[in-house]
């Protein structure tokens, strides 16, 4: 290198990283613009997570297509310290990594040129697949085309260079790199002079390359490893309870109103749209795009903070102030915000945030911006007008008299807490689905078969229990479900409750996850949990009357939310002498929602697909005679489904609970 070269790479060198690292603390500033929250716990269970999810790609892996970005991962990962070691070789000529060493030297350099071949192979494999075999959730964005062509071009050049480096017999590593070597038997003529050239070619895209990420969609390269790190511990079954009081905001309504975590969360998506492909929503053609949800939320946050740095000193890192003025809305803006009706698309399934690679929270976003709507706006659709009504009069979403809640008890020996005192081990929370649905009725009165046939000490409340307010929360009417919670406990709390019953994830996942932030614990089973643990206690003996092909149905708040898979799948074999029940495409954690989640059990669907059809088309093509559920929301959905897909006649609908009960007549 020249003199007047190493001093123009040091002038451009400079600038480049001075430009870097401003854009990188406009970064950490804009995240800094979030509410406050502490996710600097746990610290070795974060860095084993990082290292799992972020280095490890254990997520993007799971598709099969994810290996090929594995591999580019760790291609450039492998090439890091090649790098480092040019630029530093650019600034100070005579710099290098040799005194490693000398077989480890080597050996960094035969990986450096065999993951170079690697990297360009992935980045040719990748232009195919969006070119010619590009899937329905992946964007053809010119950004991709581009930033694969910025990876090609920093391959191409590092081999350039080092294929004249070898023709000159100045690459003392050569020996260990068999690709370079090889391209340097097609240099001619005047390889020093293109050495130099690739070498800048090299340098300036490797620079650009840094300094457009920060404006680019893989924007994640820079954010994704944080964001595994800083990830919730567990898949995010609830919200952040709210404070009502005086000027305090309720739900989200501006961007900077959502924890820095959820802005990091924005920065960090890799737009790969597996959220997307899980959505059920998106799989109907409804507004909700999961994906665009996020990506609309990062687009606004960077239209929005603009104003606000205008605004206070350059080198401030804190939180946005209080009531500070927007340039954009959030809500329903333009291509900057996000629809009310994606909003309101959602089931709160939770796969987007199952199959995400980085471990984005979409779910409790939207909750929050229905809070806004809900609280702040009391804009929601028409037909939740009666649901909150009733929740709030009557405490069940049907309006039913809360006298009829134990209706469903005539002619059954159900003990009641109220009753002279009683004490029970168990609470079984019959919750208003089982207390008023004709059909979960059914599974309520089989659930109390099973408990009396097991000699468990157990009761109900009566007309004192009340609903669990599951529905309120997810769809944002926070209030009313702060009431609920706090009155259940009391209840629970008279009677000295510590163990509950449930038949309904819903019930289940509010009572378990959803319940703690008002300072109790209580020892929540889901009756597939229970079932399952008194056949194996040998408490219960279910014959083999389960006969023809089941098919199981996952309920996403017995599975996805609280990894309840194999209990029911258990009871199901042992009451059909070992068979296990058949398999949907879409099962276990990858299960699909039934349409009913967050709340959308009691709103309408539009639109020409239907989520509960498209679920139950599913199971009928397994040709079932039976398709076991344990939610009485997934039981509404299938009936209804199997009735429009007109296989009533073929097929019948049973919870878990249903088929034991019969199995121990």
């Amino acid at each position: 290198m020249s003199p007047i070269e190493n001093i123009l790479f040091v002038i451009i060198f400079t600038g480049a990283i001075v430009f870097f690292l401003k854009n990188v603390f406009r970064l950490v500033a804009t995240i800094c613009l979030g509410r406050p929250e502490n996710r600097f716990d746990h610290l070795w269970s974060r860095a084993g997570a990082m290292l799992a999810y972020g280095f490890g790609q254990l997520r993007v892996i799971k598709e099969k297509f994810g290996f090929n970005h594995f591999l580019l991962f760790w291609g450039f990962m492998t090439l890091a310290l090649v790098n480092f070691e040019f630029l530093l070789a650019g600034i100070f000529p005579r710099f290098s990594l040799d005194f490693l060493w000398n077989p480890l030297y080597g050996l960094l350099m035969f990986a450096a040129d065999i993951m170079s071949l690697v990297v360009l192979g992935c980045v040719v494999v990748a232009v195919v697949r969006r070119t010619f075999f590009r899937p329905a959730h992946i964007d053809p964005t010119p950004d991709a085309y581009f930033i694969l062509s910025l990876v090609a071009g920093l391959m191409i050049a590092f081999f350039g260079m080092g294929a004249c480096e070898a023709q000159l017999g100045v690459l003392e590593t050569a020996s260990w790199m068999p690709v370079t070597k090889m391209l340097s038997g097609f240099v001619g003529e005047g390889a020093h002079t293109w050495a130099r050239i690739w070498w800048w070619i090299h340098a300036v895209i490797l620079l650009f390359f840094l300094n457009y990420l920060p404006y680019s969609k893989h924007l994640h390269v820079l954010t994704a490893i944080p964001n595994c790190f800083f990830r919730s511990q567990n898949l995010v079954s609830t919200v952040p309870r709210l404070k009502f009081k005086k000027n305090e905001e309720f739900g989200v309504s501006q961007v900077v109103q959502f924890r820095w975590s959820d802005l990091l969360d924005f920065m960090a998506c890799t737009e790969c749209g597996r959220c997307q492909a899980a959505c059920p929503a998106a799989n109907t053609d409804k507004t909700l795009n999961p994906k665009e949800v996020i990506h609309q939320g990062k687009v606004n946050l960077f239209t929005n903070s603009k104003s606000i740095f205008a605004n206070r000193p350059a080198d401030m890192l804190a939180p946005a102030p209080r009531g500070c003025t927007m340039a954009q809305k959030l809500i329903n803006g333009n291509d900057e915000s996000v629809a009310v009706d994606a909003i309101w698309d959602c089931t709160t399934c939770g796969a987007c945030m199952q199959v995400c690679p980085v471990f984005i929270e979409h779910a409790p976003k939207i909750v929050q911006m229905r809070q806004h709507l809900v609280m702040e706006k009391s804009e929601f659709p028409e037909e939740l007008i009666l649901l909150f009504e009733n929740s709030e009069q009557r405490s069940n979403p049907w309006g039913i008299a809360p006298t009829d809640r134990m209706k469903w008890s005539v002619d059954l020996d159900v003990p009641v807490l109220s009753d002279d005192g009683r004490k029970a081990d168990y609470l079984f929370y019959v919750g208003c689905a089982g207390a008023f649905d004709s059909r979960a009725r059914k599974i309520t009165v089989a659930m109390t078969e099973i408990l009396n046939a097991s000699g468990l000490s157990w009761g109900v409340l009566g007309t004192e229990e009340l609903c669990c307010g599951d529905s309120l929360r997810r769809l944002g009417n926070e209030y009313v479900f702060e009431e609920m919670a706090k009155k259940n406990i009391a209840v629970f709390q008279k009677y000295g409750i510590k163990k509950v019953i449930t038949i309904c994830p819903h019930c289940y996942t509010t009572l378990k996850n959803d319940y703690t932030q008002f300072g109790v614990d209580f020892d929540v089973v889901h009756h597939t949990e229970l079932i399952n643990d008194l056949i194996k206690q040998g408490k219960i003996k279910p014959k083999s009357t389960l006969s023809g092909k089941t098919v199981f149905h996952d309920s996403c708040y017995l599975g996805r939310y609280n990894n309840i898979y194999k209990q029911p799948r258990e009871i199901l074999k042992s009451c059909s002498g070992g068979a296990a029940p058949a398999e949907m495409d879409r099962c276990g954690e990858n299960s699909f929602c039934c349409g009913a989640g967050g709340g959308r059990m009691w709103m309408e669907e539009f639109g020409d697909k239907k989520i509960y059809l498209e679920r139950a088309k599913e199971a009928i093509r397994l040709h079932p005679e039976t398709v076991a559920v344990a939610c009485p929301y997934c039981m509404t959905m299938f009936e209804d489904g199997i009735k429009d897909a007109k296989a009533s006649d073929t097929v019948v609908i049973k919870d878990v609970a249903e088929i034991v009960a019969e199995s121990l007549k």
